[in-house]
């Protein structure tokens, strides 16, 4: 599971009273907080990766506020700044906003104010290191880690794919279309000694009668009409790896018994050829279906399952674990931005709450298709976000999200920094509100 640091807030101001009364806000709140009176010793303790907030006063001695935004954002572009102005300020609240600051809280404000605006900050920062760790750990070689998900089936899963990497027994895992079969039998060979050896993977619905066994068993020259040449099978290839049976319940019966018999020999025998070749691999079969069901009714061979079964993994469907849908769509976006050389789009609590709320029949790999397509910019807020009826949740949601943006603007007359204020925004959320909903702003100064 991944550790989560507390985000502390770097707090920098020169006015003693009101540093002390700044810190005991955040104290009180259960929020951790370093305070400095001068900029560079909080710069000092800061670093690219700092699971931090910095708030700090614009006007301070030595190094001011300002500049200690651009130093910040030098080591690390993503590390939130909440500057505190003076009334008055605005111009230079204005510039704080171009160059990158998070937000801006005017003297005097109300404690609740300060702390409201930096817990958003905080949540933002949270997400930003959890978005890097992820790309961090599907980066790396360790499949096992590549299993994502905190709750606590995907927990017992990496515990599972662990336990049994290092052992040589078959596994069959089972799961709905989607769900990541593939992807915990590549852990179970990465895990084990085997790791060095091949991973062969077979989809067995997709592989025709006709050339099954040159397929997987290797053929000699004379075999057939243009066999010129020795060739090896995939079981053969896969000795001394692992052999991954996908869809294992498409493959034909007569094609079921002559794969039987290798499996309980562990020996191929080469179209053409009467040697017995030994083969050494470890077997995981995965399949959509109940096989025992499937066995019953006579669909599949009742011994091929028997010896197929001997551990068995169950996935669960997406649907069930919904609360590791935010992290997995946050690693397959950083994925795609990378893959296709976009920019990573800003993810919103709004976007993950829609996210898990939605059944995803596809399961993990649909929702990876739908990653791709929110970074290619294919995803429309007012189309498939919304919902695909008109009375759906999320465009009820929406719809009274827009109401309350326009009657804020209604009573500010138009005055997008008094809304932002009224609706305990951001001023840089509001706009991207505005510019999702198409609020012609104008429209509210006139009237």
């Amino acid at each position: 599971m991944m550790s989560e640091q507390p985000v502390q807030v770097v707090l920098v101001e020169d006015d003693d009273v009101l540093r002390i009364a700044a810190k005991q806000t955040f104290m009180l709140a259960d929020v951790p907080v370093a305070d400095f009176p001068r900029a560079e010793p909080a710069l000092a303790m800061l670093a690219a990766g700092s699971a931090a907030v910095v708030v700090t006063d614009v006007r301070l001695p030595g190094m001011d506020g300002m500049e200690l935004l651009q130093q910040v954002h030098a080591i690390d572009a993503d590390l939130p700044v909440i500057l505190v102005t003076g009334h008055g300020d605005v111009r230079m609240a204005v510039e704080a906003m171009r160059l990158g600051a998070y937000d801006f809280v005017e003297k005097p404000f109300a404690p609740e104010r300060l702390l409201e605006v930096v817990r958003r900050a905080v949540d933002k920062r949270r997400l930003v290191l959890e978005n890097r760790a992820l790309k961090a750990r599907l980066a790396s070689s360790d499949e096992v880690a590549a299993i994502i998900g905190d709750s606590a089936p995907m927990r017992e899963l990496r515990r599972l794919v662990t336990e049994l990497g290092d052992t040589d027994v078959d596994v069959l895992v089972c799961g709905e279309t989607g769900t990541g079969k593939e992807r915990v039998a590549r852990g179970l060979h990465a895990a084990g000694r085997r790791h060095k050896g091949n991973f062969v993977a077979i989809n067995c619905a997709a592989l025709p009668e006709s050339v099954f066994e040159s397929e997987m068993f290797g053929v000699e020259p004379g075999a057939y009409t243009g066999a010129t040449r020795s060739r090896a099978g995939k079981i053969e290839h896969a000795s001394g790896g692992t052999l991954f049976l996908d869809e294992i319940e498409g493959m034909a019966l007569p094609l079921q018994a002559k794969l039987l018999r290798v499996l309980q020999e562990r020996v191929v025998e080469r179209l053409g050829s009467n040697r017995l070749i030994p083969v050494d691999c470890r077997v995981v079969a995965a399949t959509k279906l109940d096989l025992a069901a499937e066995a019953t009714a006579g669909r599949f061979r009742a011994d091929l399952y028997y010896r197929l079964n001997v551990v068995s993994i169950a996935l669960p469907p997406l649907r069930e674990r919904s609360e590791d849908i935010p992290r997995l769509f946050a690693a397959f976006c950083q994925q795609a931005a990378e893959r296709y050389s976009r920019p990573l789009p800003e993810l919103s609590v709004e976007l993950f709450d829609w996210l898990m709320a939605q059944d995803w029949p596809g399961n993990v790999r649909e929702l990876q298709h739908a990653a791709d397509r929110f970074v290619l910019g294919l995803w429309r807020v007012n189309t498939e976000i919304a919902g695909s009826g008109p009375n759906s949740l999320a465009q009820r949601v929406a719809g009274f999200e827009l109401s309350l943006i326009e009657g804020a603007l209604r009573r500010s007359g138009g005055d997008v920094a008094a809304a932002a204020e009224a609706l305990g925004l951001p001023r840089k959320t509001l706009y991207d509100k505005l510019a999702r909903y198409q609020v012609d702003v104008e429209r509210y100064r006139a009237g």
